[in-house]
């Protein structure tokens, strides 16, 4: 084994590992949120509402109670339907009656607690960033994986091919199938459903296709530069590990920003007025009589993970072409 093929093989499988993080992240709760309050007991709910933030939206973290807790002593946890029989106390004592029961819906229901204060669906935060999510991180895999490539040839074929399959990708889906339209039309249903303001809302949804075009033809636009400047600029390899490596850092800075606009975009129409205020992004909260609770989850521990392994990979790069061991 020559000199250069133990670090070539090194950032190989740190590039390996940071891909693998990333995609297992993008099916991962990467935050979760709760809230509490004396009308939300704790037996009956352990986590509060509770709700779970991925890329690509936002899902139900709460869970139905544990077995030996007081609600599942005292309450049917499973959505009775007409096919189920009248629970009869003494003859059905000893039935499975909550077998397959989920937990209360808390995204909805937390939007139901949100609107009393004038704050819009949760559905409604970053329109854009939550459908091209998935575009994003095939973006990001093709860098990786051009990254691991020592020879330039290689490397540039590995982004030209990458970048053109994620690009007709995105086309297809955005466009071609009507995933894009579709979407805007569930965003607009969704920001009315506590405050009907058509006009309004329309051009919300309106501003959302806009951006989402720009949005699509920026990411083009983007990787036709990575390509130029790989192709030119020999240092400039760098970026391919470094701009995914930030990924943690983009989350925490859209979640913050999303957290603010729904802080401070209050409708009037609220039951209760509140002056704007900045949502918790991190630690614990109290707005009312509702404590918050914002905290990573195990998600964002493979975002740290990526960011990591694709430093270390940096820095080893970085060495190797100081000593001219890369193209």
């Amino acid at each position: 084994m020559n000199a250069q093929a133990k670090p070539n093989l090194l950032v190989a499988v740190l590039a390996g590992i940071a891909l693998a993080a990333m995609v297992a992240a993008y099916f991962a709760p990467i935050w979760w949120v709760s809230l509490t309050a004396p009308n939300y007991p704790k037996d009956a709910f352990p986590d509060g509402i509770r709700i779970h933030f991925h890329f690509d939206g936002v899902y139900n973290g709460c869970k139905a109670a544990g077995k030996g807790s007081r609600m599942a002593e005292e309450i049917i946890q499973k959505d009775l339907s007409h096919e189920d029989e009248r629970y009869n106390p003494i003859l059905d004592k000893g039935k499975a009656h909550d077998k397959g029961a989920q937990g209360l819906d808390c995204v909805h229901e937390m939007n139901t607690i949100n609107h009393y204060v004038g704050m819009f669906p949760i559905a409604t935060g970053a329109p854009v960033e939550k459908p091209l999510a998935k575009f994003f991180f095939a973006f990001f895999a093709t860098m990786m994986l051009a990254f691991a490539v020592t020879r330039k040839k290689l490397r540039l074929v590995v982004l030209g091919a990458g970048f053109a399959a994620t690009a007709a990708w995105m086309i297809v889906d955005q466009y071609v199938l009507g995933h894009l339209a579709a979407h805007v039309e569930e965003y607009v249903r969704e920001a009315g459903t506590f405050f009907k303001e058509p006009e309004r809302i329309k051009a919300w949804g309106d501003n959302v296709t806009l951006v989402s075009h720009v949005v699509i033809a920026g990411l083009i636009v983007v990787m036709g530069v990575v390509i130029a400047g790989v192709a030119k600029i020999r240092g400039f390899q760098l970026l391919l590990a470094l701009v995914p490596a930030l990924l943690p850092v983009y989350f925490v800075i859209t979640y913050a920003a999303w957290l603010w606009f729904f802080g401070h975009n209050l409708h009037p129409w609220g039951a209760f007025t509140v002056k704007p205020f900045m949502p918790t992004v991190f630690g614990e909260g109290k707005v009312a009589q509702f404590s918050t609770y914002s905290y990573p989850y195990w998600g964002y521990a493979l975002l740290l993970l990526l960011f990591a392994a694709l430093m270390l990979a940096l820095l080893i790069r970085r060495k190797q072409l100081r000593e001219g061991a890369v193209e």
